[in-house]
């Protein structure tokens, strides 16, 4: 499913405008977007959650040409399965 289809089935689902499901939607994206780049955790109770990883500087190794390349330090988001999606996934 990709954001055209979820706006798709909330229009479907609610009844309400396709401008006003693509509203709600990119909302919803904005405000997670905003918030794992404060550095906070979001929670979907029964579906997953998202949380920033920080990863550390380290020496790595060019695959080309095999010489040494410093890693500089990131943070990347990170998503983890809930045990209900789980579940209803691996029926």
């Amino acid at each position: 499913m990709n954001k055209l289809e979820l706006i798709s089935a909330l229009k479907t689902e609610t009844g309400i405008s396709k401008s006003d499901a693509a509203r709600v939607v990119q909302i919803f994206f904005d405000s997670m977007a905003d918030a794992m780049a404060k550095g906070e955790r979001i929670e979907i109770r029964g579906l997953c959650s998202f949380f920033v990883k920080t990863y550390k500087s380290y020496t790595g190794r060019n695959p080309k040409t095999g010489d040494k390349v410093i890693i500089k330090p990131k943070k990347l988001p990170f998503f983890k399965c809930g045990k209900e999606l789980k579940d209803r996934v691996d029926y």
